[in-house]
């Protein structure tokens, strides 16, 4: 099943000793043609989990980083359709894991039965969808899963216990656990309070855990080597590649 691809793929990193690596890239960045490029490059540079951003125009959960290169996509016309297509012309070509984070909007429009179908078709394994709660996703979970496309549960330093009990009931491959309160963006430094709510992550649910949301550079693990299976890095990826360096050069450091 497609449920446990995600999974395996973290697991597998961790047997290695390594944390898995899951770069997020919105869809048409830096630009149409070498957007897949640095998707292929991304992948044999040694991610385990590719994150594939739906642009949106009101990114809720995005930093400016995110924002403003998401926008351009839109410019560009990027759409779910474009990154179905995309996908699907691509499908058994790449190693890693494929999900899409976006926001409700751009799924609901483009119909969830079909979306599902479709998606699962082009070889997305999950998707995350933040202003999707846990009270209204039950139906919507039930369609993904039918395609065995898992919908990734995000928790964060103000989910309370008995919220991610909640979600650990119906978790599927990986806990999304954000980092800080607030929007997406690296930052030099993250909130004490981490390490006390991600041993309780830790305890509540038995997927692996995904830390998200202002990371920058591997020395920010310092401390949370053991609670921490997978990392997720998206606004300094950006900046890395607007600064005209390599994608490659940036999964290194965080391999090495």
């Amino acid at each position: 099943m497609n449920n446990d691809i995600l999974q395996d793929k973290i697991r597998q990193a961790v047997s290695q000793g390594r944390k898995a690596l899951i770069p997020y890239l919105p869809a048409g960045f830096p630009d149409l043609e070498e957007f897949w490029n640095e998707i292929q490059t991304m992948d044999q540079a040694g991610a385990d989990i590719i994150e594939i951003g739906v642009p949106f125009t009101d990114p809720v959960a995005d930093g400016p980083v995110v924002e403003q290169a998401a926008q351009e996509c839109l410019d560009r016309g990027v759409n779910l359709s474009w990154i179905l297509d995309g996908l699907h012309a691509r499908k058994g070509k790449l190693q890693a894991g494929v999900v899409l984070m976006g926001y409700v909007n751009p799924f609901m429009q483009y119909g969830w039965g079909k979306f599902a179908r479709d998606a699962a078709q082009a070889g997305v394994q999950g998707i995350i969808v933040p202003d999707l709660p846990l009270e209204e996703n039950s139906e919507i979970e039930s369609l993904l899963s039918a395609q065995g496309i898992t919908l990734i549960s995000l928790v964060g330093l103000n989910t309370s216990p008995e919220r991610m009990q909640a979600y650990a009931r119906r978790a599927r491959g990986f806990v999304y656990f954000v980092s800080v309160l607030g929007t997406t963006g690296a930052r030099s430094a993250l909130p004490p309070i981490l390490v006390q709510q991600l041993c309780q992550a830790r305890k509540i649910f038995s997927q692996p855990v995904a830390l998200g949301f202002g990371l920058s550079s591997p020395e920010q693990l310092h401390g949370l080597e053991d609670k921490v299976d997978a990392v997720v890095f998206g606004s300094a990826l950006i900046q890395h590649l607007r600064s005209g360096a390599q994608s490659k050069d940036f999964l290194t450091r965080w391999l090495s």
